[in-house]
């Protein structure tokens, strides 16, 4: 389970303002990145987040919803949310659109950080602060487990009100990944606006499109 461990680190070297960044929507053939950024005074953090917060992906719909209704309730907490469109992933790669929503996170949250804990091994070559990556770090930083539900809940919201105006694609589940049946309708129907024409693995999907 995460803890405060890494925030405690960065803590004694950067100083006292220690944000947890993560994203949601590298893969997906479809929909935006979004990225979380989370603030947590260690203080003042409800037990019920404290024991609770986890990577994103090993928690139930229902209790990254409960998790995220807190995160955005609570005292001890200051988090955010920054999007990178699908027209700014084709214009300048996955990568970089990533580091930008990251980027429009941090800055949301209205206080400049002294050092961002960013999960995964990949540090943004421009940032409004210093960085330290996390390998794995949704498993290790509760800063960090925090972002991640941010970023996830958000986008997965945004995948299902996208749903609805696009049913064929099924994104209410699949949340614009590349299952089969997704494949399968791109092929039946065509892309949509929110599909990422240039993303790589795609193969012949967009082909003359």
């Amino acid at each position: 389970m995460p803890d405060f461990y890494l925030e405690n680190d960065a803590r004694s070297r950067f100083g006292s303002n220690v944000a947890g960044v993560d994203e949601a929507g590298r893969g997906p053939l479809a929909g935006p990145v979004v990225a979380g950024a989370a603030l947590l005074d260690p203080d003042l953090l409800p037990d019920a987040l404290f024991h609770g917060l986890n990577d994103s992906k090993k928690l139930s719909a229902s209790r990254r919803n409960a998790l995220f209704s807190m995160l955005t309730s609570s005292p001890g907490v200051v988090v955010s949310v920054g999007i990178a469109s699908v027209e700014e992933i084709d214009r300048i790669n996955i990568l970089r659109a990533t580091h930008l929503a990251m980027e429009r996170a941090v800055n949301g949250l209205g206080v400049c950080p002294d050092v961002a804990l960013i999960d995964g091994n990949q540090a943004p070559k421009s940032f409004p602060c210093p960085v330290m990556c996390v390998v794995k770090g949704d498993s290790l930083s509760l800063s960090i487990a925090a972002a991640s539900i941010m970023a996830k809940v958000t986008r997965d919201r945004m995948m299902e009100a996208l749903s609805a105006d696009f049913p064929a694609y099924g994104w209410n589940k699949n949340m614009g990944y590349g299952t089969v049946a997704h494949r399968e309708a791109i092929i039946r129907h065509g892309p949509t606006p929110h599909h990422r024409r240039s993303f790589a693995g795609q193969g012949s999907l967009f082909e003359g499109v």
